[in-house]
């Protein structure tokens, strides 16, 4: 008698972490079309995970034109639990998300199509467009609609985030709710909303020296460029896209305001010694060259096509600078597409839609977005007319908006919005606060 207890005990134990069914699962993994998958699964991990790679139309209007294989993550907590498909904008992350963590979700996150290890054999960058990878997203939804029957969210972060409302728009049926983080919705090639922002933002003298500290370092270009060339050659960094060093620190400075808000910086971080070393130590800190060396704008070249052609992105405001600036006569961009690609001009049809769609048809959605993050600029703002809800946090960033840190007010309102939605209760304390 106490064997059989004992054996019911380990059966209940097992089961509540998921391991009896691995077989099933992986049973059902194989009956999949189009999919392969190994176990990745850790122990200890609560959850069982798998590496799949999906079969995936480089055009889905016409499949014939070929196929690429995409990377799907799968973190398996149990056939009757909900389900999160988490919207990568680009490589695949690893990391676990809060919502998959208070809904004690399985989690199927999506790398984006053309990034990491779903790049067909040649790149045919016609077909990278927000549409196509919505659809990739809807295919996968489809697959493991058939292991998966309870309540489907959607989530993502940054451009994952946008993904997540793109998803959203086109295939409203797929998920119960979608919460995209900080997810900036650009109105235009350069979205001139963020200027309007990082003038205002913050206290005039935090402004004061930011502004001050860029000058400074463009009123003393050639010396710290010239400092710049050790660290761009200890990096084994080359700058052939953007042009040369000296137009890549010009760059990097006028990104500064940008970067500084964006990560949430603080005022006094900003040396006002007239040290060189100093404001180059900072510069690289929060706006670093390597952001424009050769390397990291291949690694992102998907995300700036898609920002010349689709979504709009943002530029640099040169007015106040300008007499200081050897480089530029105009605002330049902050887009780089690979030139190979020979990117069409920016057309803003697809987000107008959207933003036309959010505002009238938009239901179930909750924003997250920081306070002082700069792409809050860009926030969508929620009508009326639809039941969504935005949550703005004070003084959050771009990584920092998160469910864990809303104040005890709105994660009440969050909580309520996913229990009225769903039915579903949310475990908050399971989220590490700061």
């Amino acid at each position: 008698m106490k064997s059989f207890l004992f054996l019911i005990f380990c059966l209940t134990f097992l089961n509540s972490f998921g391991q009896p069914d691995k077989q099933q699962l992986e049973r059902e993994l194989f009956n999949l079309p189009n999919v392969s998958f190994i176990n990745v699964s850790k122990p200890g991990d609560l959850f069982l995970t798998y590496d799949l790679m999906v079969k995936q139309p480089i055009d889905h209007q016409h499949p014939e034109k070929g196929y690429f294989n995409q990377w799907v993550q799968l973190k398996h907590r149990g056939f009757n639990n909900p389900t999160v498909i988490e919207t990568h904008g680009y490589q695949m992350g690893r990391g676990g998300n809060e919502v998959e963590q208070i809904l004690n979700a399985n989690n199927i996150g999506v790398e984006f199509r053309f990034f990491g290890k779903s790049v067909p054999d040649s790149m045919q960058w016609e077909y990278l467009s927000n549409k196509q990878a919505a659809a990739d997203l809807h295919y996968v939804n489809q697959l493991f609609r058939q292991l998966y029957k309870g309540k489907w969210f959607s989530t993502g972060i940054s451009k994952g985030g946008q993904t997540t409302l793109y998803y959203k728009y086109l295939y409203p049926e797929d998920v119960d709710v979608a919460i995209p983080y900080v997810a900036p919705i650009d109105n235009a090639f350069e979205d001139t909303r963020l200027y309007t922002f990082m003038d205002t933002i913050g206290t005039p003298v935090c402004r004061q020296r930011i502004f001050d500290f860029q000058k400074f370092l463009l009123m003393n270009e050639k010396e710290a460029v010239e400092k710049l060339k050790w660290f761009a050659k200890g990096g084994n960094m080359t700058f052939s896209y953007v042009g040369d060093l000296g137009k890549t620190f010009e760059y990097a400075v006028l990104e500064y305001p940008f970067a500084f808000w964006q990560w949430g910086r603080a005022s006094d971080s900003i040396p006002t010694n007239k040290n060189l070393d100093d404001y180059l130590s900072e510069l690289m800190k929060t706006s670093s060259i390597s952001n424009f060396s050769d390397s990291d704008i291949k690694k992102y070249g998907p995300h700036y096509y898609l920002a010349a052609t689709e979504t709009g992105y943002y530029g640099y405001n040169i007015a106040p600078l300008k007499k200081y600036i050897q480089h530029f006569t105009s605002n330049p961009s902050a887009t780089f597409p690979p030139k190979e690609a020979k990117a069409t001009t920016y057309d803003g049809t697809f987000h107008a839609g959207l933003q036309k769609w959010l505002a009238e048809k938009g239901n179930n959605i909750l924003y997250i977005y920081g306070g002082i993050d700069a792409w809050s600029a860009a926030r969508v703002l929620v009508s009326d007319r639809v039941n969504s809800k935005s949550f703005l946090i004070p003084g959050a960033s771009h990584g920092t908006a998160r469910i864990k840190n809303l104040p005890e007010g709105m994660k009440i309102e969050f909580v309520g919005k996913i229990k009225d939605w769903t039915g579903l209760d949310c475990i908050m304390d399971v989220l590490k606060t700061k």
